[in-house]
């Protein structure tokens, strides 16, 4: 028994001192399985296909977004084109005088709710400033009521004071005329001024929307404007019935002009808002494909390095047991 176990360590010792080839082959596959269990020899590849998987969900989100907006721009589209008959009737009455010289000016910027639409929202906060600083002075007082969230986050930061109300979720529900004029009917009773300046983006195209300012005169301003001749001065021309007075007759033609031009600005941007989106959501899609596109080539490329290291080391392995 002695010799026995005296032979079986002398084995052991010689094994250990001058070790077989294929004792070490062995050794280096366990080796090459420990660290693929790891992650160590594929961590890149891993992230890349991770990578890849985030961008392909993230195109699938744009194109699904892409098709809602364009669903809900043919639906939005015919109103706002319908609607554009009721203000230039007004217009042609009552004119459009941006450049008149008033002491309480009241902004009103219209935007959405929602972001991932391009810089429409941007765009309106830049011109209601832009407004703001053309009619300020020390006998002019400038006020605003914002319509949407984005403008509010962005004219809360400098002009908090100057806020008189903020209204969101009008696109809630399917936009009509009776709730923009009920929100007119508020606004015409709790604001007081001389000019509302209307400030929204007029839909063009599905790529195109141009910021347009549409200004509403309080009766007193159109009677002070008709009086001193210029655009408003053919209101004289025209013969009163009925027994109202034209003072009354300029304070329900204002009210509802305000009413028309506010229907027809909510629509516009609605509609601009919503062909903004698809514009934006296709390029998003674009922009995932091209990422996608570079992301599959370094996946194979890193798989390739792999798959050659691994044929290396077979083959070393294999020369290193022949000879």
């Amino acid at each position: 028994m002695a010799m026995s176990a005296l032979r079986r360590e002398g084995r052991r010792l010689t094994s250990i001192v001058s070790p077989n080839p294929i004792n070490l082959l062995r050794a280096s596959v366990v080796s090459s399985e420990e660290q693929t269990s790891l992650g160590v020899r594929y961590i890149s590849t891993q992230i890349v296909r991770n990578r890849m998987k985030s961008v392909k969900n993230i195109q699938k989100i744009t194109k699904a977004m892409k098709m809602v907006a364009a669903s809900k721009l043919r639906q939005v589209q015919s109103k706002t084109e319908n609607s554009r008959g009721l203000w230039q009737p007004f217009t042609a009455l009552l004119g459009d005088s941006p450049s008149v010289d008033v002491k309480k000016n009241v902004i009103i910027t219209i935007s959405s709710d929602k972001g991932l639409c391009g810089g429409i929202n941007t765009t309106s906060v830049k011109v209601s400033r832009a407004l703001r600083k053309m009619n300020d002075g020390p006998d002019c007082e400038t006020k605003y009521i914002i319509l949407g969230e984005k403008a509010k986050l962005q004219l809360i930061r400098d002009s908090k004071m100057d806020i008189d109300l903020c209204i969101s979720e009008l696109q809630k529900n399917p936009l009509n005329y009776t709730q923009v004029s009920a929100l007119a009917d508020d606004i015409l009773k709790n604001v007081q001024f001389d000019a509302l300046r209307i400030v929204f983006n007029k839909f063009s195209s599905v790529v195109s929307f141009l910021p347009t300012v549409s200004t509403v005169l309080s009766p007193q301003i159109i009677e002070r404007e008709s009086e001193a001749g210029g655009s408003l001065g053919e209101l004289d021309s025209y013969e009163i019935e009925g027994g109202e007075t034209k003072s009354e007759i300029l304070q329900n033609l204002a009210e509802f002009q305000f009413s028309c031009v506010m229907f027809n600005a909510v629509l516009e941007n609605a509609c601009s808002e919503q062909g903004a989106r698809m514009s934006a959501m296709d390029s998003s899609s674009r922009n995932a494909g091209e990422m996608l596109d570079r992301l599959t080539l370094t996946y194979n490329r890193t798989r390739q390095a792999s798959i050659t290291t691994e044929l290396i080391e077979i083959i070393s392995g294999a020369s290193a047991l022949e000879g």
